[in-house]
C-alpha cells in the first residue's frame, strides 16, 4: 500500500481543515516545499497536493507552489483541487503534476472529464469520490464540499470505472482532519462491490495501527494529513513501514 502525504494549500501555505470548513485554517508551514522536502528525506515517493484556493475559485491558483516542490523534488504528485477546464489541466501537468484529481468536474461535467480519461489515461487521471456519509451509503460531495449533489457513492465509482478510471481516492467527508479513525466499512464496501479498483483511502486516519488494516482491506494507498502534522503519527514510523513492505 502507498503511504501518499497531502499538503493542502492556502495563499500559498501549508495549511489543513477540519471536515473541509474553511474557517477550521490552521497553517503548518508558511513554506509547502520545506514539508515536501522532509517528506522525501524520509524515504516517501508519493504526495498528495490539494489547491483548496482553486477547490474554491473553481480553476487553479496555486500552481506555482506545485512547480516549485515538482522541479525541487523527486515526489510523484497527484494535485487536485478546482480543476475545471482543459486550461487547469495543461497548467497542472505543465507545472509538474504526475495525476491530477477531478472530484466536482466528474459531477458537473462528465463529458470534459471523461475526454481527460480518454485523452490523458486511466494513469493520469484519478477520480475524486469525496462524500458526506448517509444511510444511503453515502453522496458524493462537490465545490471544496461546500455543495452535496444527489449522487451515490457506489453508483458514481461503479459509473466511472466503466469509463476506464482505475485510481480512486475516495474522502469521508465527516472524518476528515478529526483524527477518530478512517471509514474502514465504507472502504471495504467499496472494496467488495467494485472490482479492481485501485482504492485510496482519505480521510479520518489518526494512528500508526490503521494504516496495515487499511492495507489487509485491500486499499492501494493512503492519504495521511493532520495525523502527520499533528505527530500522531512520526516520519519515521512510515520510513519504517516503507522499507518493510
Amino acid at each position: 500500500m502507498r503511504i501518499i502525504p497531502a499538503i493542502d494549500i492556502i495563499d500559498g501555505k501549508c495549511v489543513r481543515l477540519t471536515k473541509g470548513d474553511y474557517n477550521t485554517k490552521k497553517i503548518y508551514n508558511e513554506n509547502p516545499l520545506e514539508v515536501a522536502k522532509e517528506f522525501e528525506a524520509a524515504g516517501i515517493e508519493f504526495l498528495h497536493v490539494v489547491d483548496l484556493d482553486g477547490a474554491k475559485a473553481s480553476k487553479i491558483i496555486n500552481y506555482k507552489v506545485l512547480e516549485q516542490i515538482a522541479s525541487k523534488t523527486n515526489l510523484k504528485i497527484d494535485f487536485g483541487g478546482g480543476l475545471k477546464s482543459n486550461k487547469d489541466l495543461e497548467i497542472a501537468f505543465n507545472s509538474g503534476a504526475n495525476q491530477i484529481t477531478g472530484g466536482s468536474i466528474a459531477v458537473k461535467n462528465s463529458d470534459i472529464f471523461e475526454s481527460w480519461i480518454e485523452k490523458y489515461g486511466a494513469q493520469k487521471i484519478i477520480l475524486g469520490a469525496d462524500f458526506y456519509p448517509d444511510s444511503a451509503g453515502g453522496k458524493i460531495a462537490t465545490n471544496g464540499w461546500q455543495e452535496e449533489s444527489t449522487l451515490e457513492l457506489i453508483p458514481f465509482i461503479k459509473r466511472y470505472q466503466d469509463k476506464g478510471i482505475q485510481y480512486v481516492i475516495c474522502t469521508d467527508i465527516s472524518k476528515d482532519g478529526m483524527l477518530q479513525g478512517p471509514s474502514f466499512d465504507v472502504y471495504k464496501e467499496i472494496l467488495t462491490e467494485v472490482k479492481d479498483v485501485k482504492l485510496i483511502a482519505s480521510g479520518g486516519i489518526s494512528t500508526f495501527d490503521e494504516l496495515p488494516r487499511l492495507a489487509e482491506n485491500g486499499c492501494e494507498g493512503v492519504i495521511i494529513g493532520k495525523a502527520i502534522y499533528e505527530k500522531k503519527i512520526s516520519l519515521k514510523q512510515l520510513e519504517q513501514y516503507i522499507l518493510n513492505n
